[in-house]
């Protein structure tokens, strides 16, 4: 059976998180709806990450089999005619080996999440940005930041759910970026790594927006780390703001692609 990468966008606001749920809506099922549209029966695909509910993707990156043999342009309009109304969207679509995993070949994930500083609410952002109205101090996120950057046990910044077999992660980037806009201040946090714990990033970007409000300091985030104890970590930011932004391979199924970014 022909194996297709595909690479997807969505608002993740209206959906359980990616993974496909009894009861519930998710990315997994409305792509695999769309699926079967196109080859009626029961279709499962497999994701280079299972973002939670409410979390978006800019570029997260899934693969699916299919019996006929299709031309990966067609396929893709063909999904994002059958994927309507759902904020969902196949951005490319590539051939690959039959081999070929979304998760399993992955050798880096980036996260992109943002937090804005304002005192009124967000209209048409809502949902798209974690709101707080206070002013934040990006020296010192950025300071804190680096504390956490290398080879460590991230028992502090995962969820006690996380099933992964080990805390010990090697994160490669945390970098805190300051948007100016008309209203308020927007950071944005980059996050790069080979993989990551459940809720590892937004522990970081809670934990980092205490120190930036001036309620930790950086070398309270080294304690928190070096305790490797969940109680240490700090809030847990929600999940408004999380973007998967990219997933990279070694050689990429879809060529030299743009930089993802808002």
């Amino acid at each position: 059976m022909p194996r297709y990468a595909l690479l997807v966008e969505y608002d993740g606001a209206p959906f359980s998180g990616w993974q496909r749920q009894t009861s519930q809506p998710s990315v997994q099922a409305a792509i695999e709806t769309a699926l079967a549209r196109l080859e009626p029966r029961a279709h499962s695909i497999a994701a280079a990450g299972r973002t939670d509910a409410g979390v978006h993707a800019l570029g997260q990156v899934a693969h699916c089999d299919l019996t006929r043999d299709w031309d990966p342009f067609r396929l893709s309009e063909a999904l994002n005619y059958h994927l309507k109304p759902a904020p969902v969207a196949i951005l490319a679509c590539a051939r690959v080996a039959d081999d070929w995993h979304a998760r399993f070949d992955a050798v880096e994930r980036q996260y992109l999440f943002r937090l804005i500083s304002r005192r009124a609410p967000l209209t048409s952002e809502a949902g798209q940005l974690w709101r707080v109205n206070h002013d934040l101090d990006a020296d010192a996120m950025q300071a804190a930041a680096a504390r956490l950057v290398g080879h460590h046990d991230f028992t502090t910044f995962r969820s006690s759910i996380c099933q992964a077999k080990s805390p010990v992660k090697t994160l490669d980037e945390l970098r805190v970026e300051v948007v100016a806009r008309p209203i308020g201040t927007e950071y944005r946090f980059h996050v790069r790594a080979r993989s990551f714990l459940h809720n590892q990033v937004r522990s970081f970007v809670g934990t980092l927006e205490r120190v930036g409000a001036g309620a930790w300091t950086p070398d309270d985030v080294t304690a928190a780390l070096n305790a490797r104890d969940r109680a240490a970590c700090g809030p847990v930011s929600p999940p408004m703001g999380l973007y998967l932004a990219a997933v990279r391979y070694p050689v990429m199924p879809f060529g030299p692609m743009p930089r993802q970014g808002i």
